[in-house]
């Protein structure tokens, strides 16, 4: 799963579909499959922005498909927020999957990601806030021997 999530898209492939999109744009109306090609790219891309277009774009989406269509939705929609670290999000999209397809392989290892993800940064925060503490403590501590140096 981690090869889905860290795949990057090819500058050349952004660039066609990009313009795929944006021609079908100008002419008014833009096919569910361009949209979703183009929010795919988008969504495999090193650009933060990017991502958040290509959600936009299956946001729009995920109410106009049929239920085969939505499934990729929902998976594409949980990998883009889980590579912006909005773990929420993506554990809510992933979920809804899981709901309509209890066995979907993939979604069960993306859910198993995300909440992996999200114990390692909960621990992360946490060991910060410590380290924090014990450098107050340890401050307080040297503050504490001076002060009493001085005074004995």
């Amino acid at each position: 799963m981690e090869a889905v999530v860290e795949e990057i898209v090819a500058p050349e492939d952004l660039e066609k579909f990009g313009r795929k999109y944006k021609a079908e744009l100008e002419k008014g109306s833009v096919s569910k499959n361009t949209k979703f090609e183009y929010a795919w790219c988008l969504i495999r891309s090193k650009s933060s922005t990017d991502i958040k277009t290509g959600i936009e774009l299956l946001d729009d989406l995920i109410h106009k498909g049929t239920k085969d269509d939505q499934r990729d939705y929902l998976f594409y929609l949980a990998v883009g927020n889980y590579k912006l670290k909005e773990y929420e999000r993506a554990l809510k999209f992933v979920r809804t999957l899981l709901k309509n397809e209890p066995g979907n392989t993939q979604a069960l290892e993306l859910e198993k990601l995300i909440d992996k993800a999200m114990r390692r940064d909960g621990l992360v925060g946490m060991a910060i806030v410590g380290g924090i503490g014990l450098g107050v403590a340890g401050l307080a501590g040297l503050i504490g021997l001076a002060v009493a140096k001085k005074a004995g």
